[in-house]
Formats: C-alpha cells, sequence, structure tokens
C-alpha cells in the first residue's frame, strides 16, 4: 500500500488537492500517481475511513477502467484549478470560466443523500456524502464543492502562492489579519527564505561608517 505525504496546510480542501503536484514539471512529484494513492491521499484528508478505501480498492480491481477514468478525472480536474488558485483574483476570464464549467460540470452529477457518521476511535462526528452514482466519480465532489465555497464567498481575494525561491508551486489561504502572508510554511520555506536574506546579508557584510 503506497504512503503518501499530504501536510494538508493549504486551509482549504481544494488548494490540498492543488498542492498534491507540487512540481507540476516532474511527474515524480505528483502524489495521485495511481488511483491507490489517490485513495491514500482522500483518506489523509478524512474524505475515506480505512473501511471504504478498502471497499473502492476492491471496487478498483474489479473495474480498474472505471477507476483509472477517475484519476484521469481528478488530474484534469486539478489541473483546472491550479490556475485559479495561483492567480486569484487576477484570474483571467478565460481561466475562471474553464474553472467554472469544471466545477458545474461536477456538481451536476452530485445526486445522492448526505448523513452524520460517528467515529467511535475520537468520538468525533463528520458529514459524509453518499453518491446516487459512479462511486468513483463522486470521490473528487467535495473537493469540487470546496473550491465552489472559496468562488461563493469571495477568499479568492486572500489565496497566494508561494513566494519562495527556488520557487514553490504550493498555494494556500491567508488567513493572517494583515494579508501579507508568503509562505505556504514558515518551518520550510520561510526559514529557507529567512536564511537566505542573513546568508546575503553575511556576504555582504557590516556598512563601512562614513569618511569624516
Amino acid at each position: 500500500m503506497p504512503r503518501v505525504r499530504v501536510p494538508l496546510a493549504a486551509g482549504r480542501l481544494w488548494l490540498d488537492f492543488v498542492n498534491t503536484e507540487e512540481a507540476p514539471r516532474h511527474a515524480h512529484a505528483d502524489t495521485l500517481r495511481s488511483f491507490d494513492s489517490y485513495l491514500a491521499w482522500l483518506e489523509s484528508a478524512a474524505l475515506l475511513d480505512a473501511g471504504r478505501r478498502a471497499a473502492l480498492q476492491r471496487r478498483a480491481l474489479e473495474q480498474p477502467a472505471s477507476a483509472t477514468a477517475a484519476l484521469h478525472e481528478a488530474r484534469r480536474i486539478r489541473g483546472t484549478l491550479r490556475p485559479l488558485a495561483e492567480q486569484g483574483v487576477n484570474a483571467s476570464e478565460r481561466v475562471t470560466q474553464a474553472a467554472i464549467i469544471e466545477i458545474n460540470r461536477v456538481l451536476g452529477r452530485s445526486a445522492g443523500v448526505q448523513r452524520v457518521e460517528h467515529d467511535p476511535r475520537d468520538g468525533s462526528f463528520q458529514r459524509a456524502f453518499l453518491s446516487g452514482g459512479d462511486a468513483f466519480a463522486a470521490l473528487v465532489i467535495p473537493v469540487v464543492e470546496s473550491a465552489a465555497d472559496a468562488l461563493v464567498s469571495g477568499e479568492l481575494s486572500r489565496v497566494r502562492r508561494c513566494a519562495a525561491e527556488p520557487p514553490c508551486p504550493r498555494v494556500f489561504l491567508d488567513t493572517s489579519r494583515n494579508g501579507r502572508r508568503r509562505w505556504c510554511d514558515m518551518k520550510s520555506c520561510g526559514n529557507r527564505a529567512k536564511a537566505a536574506r542573513h546568508r546575503a546579508a553575511a556576504r555582504v557584510g557590516p556598512r563601512k561608517p562614513p569618511m569624516p
């Protein structure tokens, strides 16, 4: 069973989903490298429990074409949402409309029932959506609903791309009071940026006092 590293630190589900492709130019960095990896990410995002994941894995063995199609669709949706996340309110009309069309297409098939589920391990309660259609195709619905919520609530103005150098492709929701957060994670990109500034200052050295 593949191990998936998903920090879930972006602040919103759809942004965490976009971040599953941390380096779009390098295929090896894709968390959604297989349907099994896709299920593992969904479980880590609390969208599946272990039992449902195992059931879907068994079903994927019986219906490999459907599982592959669902994986490819998830990647396509992610590719449509990434430009919207990276550009935020500055996104072009083409980027915005492409995202809206994709969102509405997925929401249009979200027939099913909602229920509340109880996790006896920690006593928590969670909402769950049981699709009345294709179980594989329905997996991405919560992600798309999260993106739709961001558009409707006006959160897009707070969506940022990490400003770290070398470039970090992660996106995040800036919840800081002044709206000036620059890095996806202070412990990684933020600390590296501060260390780089420190090294640059050390190379320059202290300023010499002006000549009298």
